[in-house]
Parts: C-alpha cells; structure tokens; sequence
C-alpha cells in the first residue's frame, strides 16, 4: 500500500501479484537490485522465456502507480545499467525500515538505562512487525524476510520487556517476555528473562513452573538440559 497526502493505492491498485511482489522488493532494499535478482524474486525457477519483455511491462505498470501517488515514476523507479533503484522522496515513511530503526533506537535506549525512551520506539518496532508479511504470497525471498522479520519481533518483546523492567513495572515486563517465549518457544534466554521479571514482580513458583516447562519441552524434544543460564535463575527462584 502507497499512502500519500491526497492519494491511498491499495494493494488491489497493482499490477498483480507481481505487482505487488517487485514493489515489496524494490522498498525493502536499500540499494540497486539486478534484473536477475528481481526477476528470481517474481519467478524463481518458472521464469518465462521472454521474461525482459514480461519485466518491463511491470515495472512500467509500477511507475505508472508511483504518477497516481504523487510522484514522477519514472524519475523515482529508476533503471540503469541492467539494474532498478526505487528512489523514494526524502522523508518517506516504509514501514520495515521504520521498524528495523525503531528497534535500534530502543536497544540503544535500553543498553543505556532509558526506559522511557526504549518502550515508545520498542512498541513502534512491534505493531509494524505483528502485522503479516505479503499474506499470500510465496517463495524464497517471501519466506526468508518473514523469518527475519519474526526474529525481529522477537528481539523487540525481549526489549520491551527490558524496558518496563527497568521502569519498574514487573507486570508489564511478564507480559512482554511471555509473548517473545510464545515467537520462540525453544529459545532459552527467552525464557530466563521471562523467570527474572516473575522474580522482580515476586512470582517465584511462576519461575519454577515457566523453568519446568522448558525442560520438559527441552527433553522430550531434543534430549537436552536447560542452559546454565536458565538453571542460575532456577536457583534463585528455589531460593
């Protein structure tokens, strides 16, 4: 979807699935991207015989959706040198950068004790990252961004949860790193903050419960032991 300040284009406003998909690509890469690659990003192993021709229609229908949107498509989805650039004006908003930044911002805040600066950039990062990638679509490139994007959603509860920790609300905390175990379920240190924020909101038989089951997750799974990390926490939990 393209949002400007007097025009919506929807994801139905574009030239198909591959429409869409180029689109996708050319905004989530920050740099130049080869015909090739983009083509095996649309087409994969099916490519048809005259994909150029098949290419250039699309990313003429994509240019002519960038003129809709307020902007000279053919100055801003740039083509040279057997290469594309989608060159968006200076101060657009795409999402996945946003949260990609945000969440930087607030691992940043969080690593130097600013709680109130972590959670508002954290929680930014998180109702971008909740929201389905391409719901429909397939392939390589579909998949693999959808692994990062989990793993960064992942990492944006983990600092939530830090965040409120520090600001002192133990509950909040719980909440957080619950939802980063549920994304990850057979990640350990995953499961050790969860156990630090029971024990900082007094909830020491909850600690024990949340460690009995990752070792039994662990065992009947993997035949594996809690971490070290874990068992420390474990500990202290048992007093």
């Amino acid at each position: 979807m393209i949002e400007s300040p007097d025009r919506l284009i929807e994801p139905s406003d574009f030239p198909g699935r591959q429409g869409r998909l180029a689109f996708a690509y050319l905004a989530a890469s920050p740099r130049r991207v080869e015909r090739d690659q983009l083509a095996d990003v649309l087409w994969g192993e099916h490519l048809p015989e005259a994909w150029q021709t098949a290419l250039n229609a699309i990313v003429s229908k994509l240019r002519r959706i960038l003129d809709r949107a307020g902007v000279d498509g053919a100055s801003v989805l740039e083509a040279s040198r057997g290469c594309y650039e989608l060159r968006l004006p200076e101060g657009t908003w795409i999402d996945l950068r946003e949260a990609v930044n945000s969440l930087d911002l607030a691992e940043g805040a969080l690593a130097h004790g600013e709680p109130s600066r972590a959670w508002p950039a954290a929680a930014v990062a998180s109702a971008i990252l909740r929201r389905p990638f391409l719901p429909g679509e397939a392939g390589p490139w579909v998949e693999q961004t959808r692994r990062e994007l989990s793993q960064l959603e992942v990492r944006t509860y983990d600092t939530l949860a830090g965040a409120w920790l520090q600001a002192g609300d133990a509950q909040a905390a719980i909440r957080a790193a619950r939802r980063a175990v549920e994304l990850a379920p057979f990640r350990e240190s995953g499961y050790a903050r969860l156990m630090k924020c029971q024990l900082a909101a007094g909830e020491r038989a909850e600690a024990v419960r949340v460690y009995s089951e990752l070792r039994d997750l662990l065992q009947e799974s993997m035949g594996l032991s809690p971490a070290p990390e874990v068992e420390r926490v474990y500990l202290e939990a048992l007093g």
